[in-house]
C-alpha cells in the first residue's frame, strides 16, 4: 500500500451525515429538470403563454444552469463552498415559492432563470465539498457514487411524485417540493457541513465569468435548436458565435494572474480523458433516451405514466452500478473497471440495435438495463479522477468542469443522435409510404412518428393502419441507427481509455489497496 493511500485520514460519522444532506440538493435538481414537463399542459391553461414563451419556461432553467457552473464553481473557491451552496438553497426556495405563484408567463420565465441560477451552484459546491470531506481514495468514491446515485434517483422520483401532485393540486405545486428540502439543508447544512476555500484566491473576474456564460449559453442554445429544427441560420450562428467567444476565453485565461479557470487542470494526468469519457457518456445516453420515451408511447401504445414506470429499471440499474463501484474497484484497477463498463454500455447499445416493432418491451429493457449498469462506473470514476486530480483548493473549479462537459454532452447527444436518428426515419418514410396516402398527411407522416400517427388516425382503417405500420417501423430503424452509433462511439472511447489511463499514477486512480 502506498504510503499516501496509508496515511490518508478517514471520515468520521459527521462527513457521513454531511453526504447524506449533501444528496439532499443533488436529488431535487434533478427533479426539477424532470417534473416540469408534466405540468406544461395545466400550466399552459392557466397562463396561457405563446409557444415561444412556453420553449422558454421549459429551456431557460437548464440554459442558466449549464452557463453558470463554471462561474459558481469558481465562485465557491473564493468566498467558500458550504456558503455558495447555502446562499444558493435559499434563492433555490425563494424562486421555488415565487414560480409556484406566477401570475403570468413572464413571471414563471424570470423565476426559472433564477432557479437555474441557484440550481448552478448545487453540483460544483457539493462536488467540491465531498473532494474536502472524503481525503482517503476509497471513500471518496462511494460518496461520489452515492452523489451521482443522488441524480439518478431524483430523475427517476421526479416524474411520479409530480404526476402525483398534479392529480390532486394545481401546476404550481410541483416547484413547491423543493421548499421543506432546501429550509432542512439551510437548518441543518451551518452544522453538519464543513467549510472550504482557496485562501490564496485571488479576486473574480467580472469579464471572464460573462465570457464563460456566453460561450456556453450560446453553444447549447444553438445545439438544442439544431436538434428540435433542424440546422437553420441562426442556431449554426449561435454555435459559431460561442466557440468564438470560448476561444477568446481560454486565451484571456491564459493572461491572468487569477483566472476564473486554471488551465493547468487540463495538464494533469488523465484529467482530459476522464472529462471526455464523462462528456461522451452523457452524449449516448441522452440521445438514446429521447427514443427510448417516444418508443415506449407511440411504438408500444403506452400512456406517460406507464411509460415512466417501464424506465425504472433504467433508474434501478444505475444506482445498483453505482453502489457497487466502490466495492469493485477494491479488486480491479479503475482503468480495467472503467473500461469493462464502456464495454457492458456498448452491449447494451448492441442489444438495441436488435430492435424491432414485433420486440416488445423485453428487449428494450434488457438493453438499457445493461448500458446504465456499464455506465455507472463510468460516471463515478471519471468523476472521481477530474476532481481527485485538482487540488482541493480547486475542486470546486473542476467540479464545474465536470459539470458543464455533462451538461454540453446532453445537449451533443439529443442533437447530434437525434438528427441521425431523424434523417433515417424521414429517409425510411419517404421510400415506403403507403400509396394513396394525401400529400399533407404523407408530409406530416415524414416529419416525426407523432405526426405520423396522427395523419394515420385521421385516414381509413386499412390505409391508416399501414401508414402506422411504416411509421413504427422507420422509427425502430433510426433507434437501432441512434444505437448502433452510440455503441460505436463506447468502443472508441474505451480503446482510448486504456490507452491513455493505464499509465495514470495510483494517486490519481483509485487503484488496489494490496500495494501494486
Amino acid at each position: 500500500m502506498s504510503t499516501a493511500l496509508a496515511l490518508a485520514p478517514k471520515a468520521t460519522r459527521r462527513e457521513w451525515i454531511g453526504l447524506a444532506v449533501i444528496a439532499l440538493p443533488c436529488l431535487l435538481y434533478a427533479m426539477d429538470l424532470t417534473v416540469l414537463n408534466l405540468a406544461v399542459p395545466k400550466l399552459s391553461a392557466d397562463l396561457k403563454p405563446t409557444s415561444s414563451q412556453l420553449l422558454w419556461i421549459v429551456d431557460i432553467y437548464g440554459f442558466m444552469v449549464a452557463g453558470l457552473l463554471i462561474t459558481m464553481g469558481t465562485l465557491g473557491d473564493r468566498i467558500g463552498r458550504r456558503r455558495l451552496l447555502l446562499i444558493g438553497a435559499a434563492a433555490f426556495g425563494v424562486a421555488s415559492v415565487l414560480a409556484a405563484f406566477s401570475a403570468s408567463a413572464g413571471m414563471l420565465i424570470a423565476m426559472r432563470a433564477l432557479l437555474g441560477i441557484a440550481g448552478a451552484t448545487l453540483a460544483p459546491s457539493t462536488l467540491s465539498l465531498i473532494r474536502n470531506m472524503f481525503v482517503d481514495p476509497a471513500q471518496r468514491t462511494f460518496a461520489i457514487g452515492v452523489w451521482i446515485t443522488s441524480y439518478s434517483v431524483g430523475g427517476a422520483i421526479g416524474p411520479l411524485l409530480g404526476g402525483v401532485l398534479l392529480e390532486h393540486f394545481w401546476w404550481g405545486s410541483v416547484f413547491l417540493m423543493a421548499v421543506p428540502v432546501m429550509a432542512l439543508l439551510l437548518l441543518v447544512g451551518p452544522v453538519l457541513l464543513p467549510e472550504f476555500r482557496d485562501p490564496g484566491a485571488g479576486r473574480l473576474d467580472l469579464v471572464s465569468a460573462a465570457q464563460s456564460l456566453a460561450a456556453v449559453l450560446a453553444v447549447i442554445y444553438g445545439v438544442k435548436r439544431v436538434a428540435e429544427n433542424g440546422l437553420d441560420w441562426l442556431p449554426a450562428l449561435s454555435i459559431v458565435a460561442g466557440a468564438a467567444i470560448g476561444v477568446a476565453f481560454v486565451r484571456r485565461q491564459q493572461k491572468l494572474a487569477d483566472p476564473l479557470i486554471d488551465l493547468r487542470l487540463f495538464r494533469a494526468p488523465g484529467f482530459g480523458v476522464a472529462l471526455a469519457t464523462y462528456t461522451l457518456g452523457t452524449l449516448v445516453a441522452f440521445g438514446i433516451f429521447l427514443f427510448i420515451g417516444q418508443y415506449f408511447q407511440l411504438v408500444l401504445g403506452m400512456g406517460p405514466l406507464e411509460a415512466g414506470l417501464w424506465t425504472l429499471p433504467f433508474a434501478g440499474a444505475f444506482i445498483v452500478g453505482s453502489m457497487l463501484t466502490p466495492m469493485i474497484v477494491r479488486r480491479v484497477r479503475p482503468v480495467y473497471l472503467m473500461v469493462a463498463g464502456l464495454a457492458l454500455a456498448a452491449v447494451g447499445f448492441g442489444v438495441l440495435t436488435q430492435m424491432d416493432v414485433a420486440s416488445g418491451v423485453a428487449v428494450l429493457v434488457i438493453g438499457f438495463v445493461l448500458y446504465s449498469l456499464g455506465l455507472a462506473p463510468v460516471f463515478t470514476l471519471a468523476t472521481d479522477l477530474i476532481v481527485g486530480t485538482a487540488p482541493p483548493e480547486r475542486a470546486g473549479a473542476a467540479a464545474a468542469i465536470s459539470e458543464t462537459g455533462s451538461e454540453l454532452g446532453g445537449a451533443l447527444g439529443i442533437a447530434i443522435l437525434g438528427s441521425a436518428g431523424t434523417a433515417l426515419y424521414r429517409s425510411r418514410m419517404a421510400d415506403s409510404l403507403p400509396a394513396g396516402v394525401p400529400s399533407d398527411a404523407a408530409e406530416l407522416a415524414r416529419s416525426t412518428l407523432g405526426g405520423a400517427l396522427a395523419a394515420a388516425e385521421r385516414l381509413p382503417d386499412p390505409l391508416g393502419a399501414a401508414l402506422m405500420g411504416a411509421a413504427r417501423s422507420a422509427f425502430a430503424q433510426s433507434l437501432e441507427l441512434v444505437a448502433l452509433i452510440s455503441a460505436a462511439l463506447l468502443i472508441a472511447t474505451a480503446i482510448v481509455v486504456v490507452a491513455r489511463l493505464r499509465s495514470v499514477k495510483p494517486a490519481n486512480l483509485v487503484e488496489e489497496r494490496s500495494g501494486t
